[in-house]
């Protein structure tokens, strides 16, 4: 049995080293969650933020998804990604939800786009520092156009 839940800046005691996983929990602790197993242990997370690029409509952003290998295949990236997408839209009006991804990385590729329905946006030349691309991918979560905000009933929001 899986629990998913919020995370904590003590979910990430395991890496203390890389700053961002504190400043994304002091700074959107409503958007990162961790699956653990039956004994407490986290078997995999989503690391996730809202970009706060002043005349863009509100986006929130996977910086980072991990489950461990022996825990793959079960459904459990699909349910933090759905957690953390739904609290997007709910806390911060997050028209969409973008994620960068190794263009070789086949296995992510086939759940982002096939269950869980993103599309590329664009390719990142030498995105990561090894010199490899990526694939640029965004989910629409509220409304049709990115360009206006609007709940998902149409209603227009910037008035």
């Amino acid at each position: 049995m899986i629990n998913i839940r919020p995370a904590t800046v003590w979910s990430y005691l395991y890496d203390l080293s890389d700053a961002r996983y504190i400043y994304h929990a002091l700074s959107w602790p409503q958007l990162s969650y961790v699956a653990e197993d039956h004994k407490g242990r986290v078997v995999g997370y989503v690391l996730a933020k809202m970009e706060e690029e002043p005349g863009q409509v509100p986006h929130g952003h996977i910086t980072s998804l991990a489950v461990m290998r022996n825990w793959r295949r079960l459904g459990i990236a699909e349910k933090l990604m759905t957690q953390s997408q739904k609290a997007m839209a709910e806390a911060f009006l997050a028209q969409y939800v973008s994620l960068h991804v190794r263009k070789s990385n086949r296995a992510a590729l086939q759940l982002y786009r096939d269950t869980l329905k993103f599309t590329v946006n664009d390719i990142e030349k030498a995105y990561y520092a090894d010199g490899e691309d990526a694939y640029a991918m965004r989910k629409q979560l509220i409304g049709e156009d990115t360009s206006k905000p609007k709940l998902a009933n149409g209603k227009d929001l910037s008035r």
